[in-house]
Parts: C-alpha cells; structure tokens; sequence
C-alpha cells in the first residue's frame, strides 16, 4: 500500500514540476511580446530578450512597443506570429492597461485572445505576471486565472518583487540593468532547453 501512495505521490509531483516548464530544442526561437519593459525602458547595458537569450543559447526576438496597452497589442500580437517562425513566446503585457485605468475584464480577454492565439499555432505561452496600480504591489489575479484557463507557464511575482525595491528601478514602472538581468534569470527558470 506505502508503495503505491508513493508512486502516486511521485506521479503528481512530477506532473506538476513538468507543467512548470516549458520545454524547447537547441535551433528554437522565442518572441519577446510586450510594452516598455520587454523594450527594456531604464537600461543602460543588455535588454532582457538579449540576456535571455545569453542565458539560454536561444534566438529570442524582441517586439516591445512603449505605452501600449493590450488592445493595440493584441492585433500586433497576430502579425508578429504570422511574421516569426517561433516556438514560444514571453508575453509581458497589460500594465498599460493598469496604468490607464482600463476594464481588467477587458484585458484578461484580450491577453486570453492572444494565448489562444499562440496555442492554435502550437507555440507555447510563457506569461509573465504584471502587478497592479497600488500602494504594495502584487500581481494582477487575472494573469494566475490566465495561466490556469490556458495551461500556460505562469512567472509570477518577479516583477512585483522588483518594482517594489528601489535597488532594481530605473523610475516609478521601469527596471534597471540589475532588474532586468533578474527578470531575464526568472524567464530562463521556466525554459528547459534539449540540446
């Protein structure tokens, strides 16, 4: 009996860390999608797309556009895709939409139009959580109900964590070189690359 609660056990346990993850190969391509911070506004040195892919021997390619907010970034979502032969894709978008006051509701659906966007092309969603406009930072809900709707890999908190710390700052809503090079770390920690 100890024997198969402990198989079931390690069942669960590594289905769980492998949804954690996703997988690519060596040759694959990843699109960085979002605003100001996947332009990497506030650096000096490196972006966060070329130290990922420093980090993972990856082509990343980067398509940030400053102040956009989720509506506009859902119709260039789809050109960028139709554009790029890639196998995933970092989506860092809607803290524009936060920023402006605009419907969660609103932009939950225009970030779940872009994963479903992606998956009907097989490439995988990694989501990366964006905090709300307030005083303690957290991240918006709708990216954890995003993640759970869609089966996509969730990097919450990281940014949260390195706007509320002056050390990783460039401004109010941007990172430096240290915060984004953490950022770029926590993307990587999702990707599992088979070389």
């Amino acid at each position: 009996m100890m024997r198969f609660i402990g198989l079931v056990l390690l069942v669960f346990i590594t289905g769980c860390s492998q949804s954690d993850k996703v997988t690519l190969h060596a040759g694959d391509s990843i699109l960085a999608f979002g605003d100001s911070l996947t332009v990497s506004v506030g650096a000096k040195s490196s972006t966060y797309p070329q130290q990922l892919a420093q980090l993972t021997g990856l082509e990343v390619i980067a398509s940030g556009v400053s102040g956009e907010q989720t509506a506009q970034g859902l119709e260039r979502f789809k050109r960028a895709l139709d554009t790029h032969q890639v196998q995933a894709v970092v989506l860092l978008e809607g803290g524009n939409d936060f920023l402006r006051n605009q419907d969660s509701g609103q932009t939950k659906a225009n970030l779940g139009a872009m994963i479903t966007h992606a998956q009907s092309k097989g490439i995988a969603v990694i989501l990366v959580a964006v905090p709300t406009k307030s005083l303690f930072l957290s991240d918006a809900p709708l990216y954890q109900q995003l993640s759970e709707q869609y089966q996509v890999v969730l990097v919450a908190d990281i940014l949260s964590e390195l706007l509320g710390d002056n050390r990783f700052k460039s401004d109010a809503i941007h990172l430096n070189d240290q915060g984004y090079r953490r950022l770029a770390l926590a993307i990587a920690d999702v990707i599992e690359v088979e070389r």
